[in-house]
């Protein structure tokens, strides 16, 4: 796609922080990290998000991100980290090429992430079950 920021860093006409690179998957630094360290991993074929990717990628992806939180953990002297991804405006995504966030976590470094925890009423997470399994396509 040739105005997706993200196809043209893997593409390497826009300079980035390369961290790790297989076939199939390119990580870099975020330009604009949560905390030094950020990194994203990239499918090197534009997809739109989550549900976009090609079965054969999910894979290289997750492999390429054990790989650079690894070594994210071990270089930081990381005590946690967390992985994460926005698909759809609704949900945060800003740039429309999936990607997984590897983001260092630190004590007290004041992110949170504030939820509204619900609750099911009687027989209502059956009732949500039944709905969802009916679309489940394995």
């Amino acid at each position: 796609m040739t105005d997706c920021i993200f196809c043209k860093i893997i593409s390497k006409e826009i300079p980035s922080e390369i961290l790790y690179e297989n076939d199939k998957v390119l990580s870099v630094l975020d330009i604009n990290p949560i905390h030094f360290g950020h990194a994203l991993i990239l499918p090197k074929q534009h997809c739109r998000d989550f549900l976009d990717l090609p079965d054969e990628t999910y894979h290289s992806i997750l492999q390429a991100a054990k790989v650079v939180t690894h070594a994210l953990v071990e270089s930081l002297k990381l005590e946690g980290y967390n992985l994460f991804s926005n698909n759809g405006t609704i949900a945060g995504q800003s740039v429309f090429h999936f990607h997984l966030h590897v983001t260092p976590r630190y004590r007290n470094d004041n992110i949170r992430f504030v939820l509204n925890l619900k609750r099911y009423s009687d027989g209502e997470m059956k009732e949500y079950g039944t709905t969802i399994r009916k679309f489940i396509k394995p």
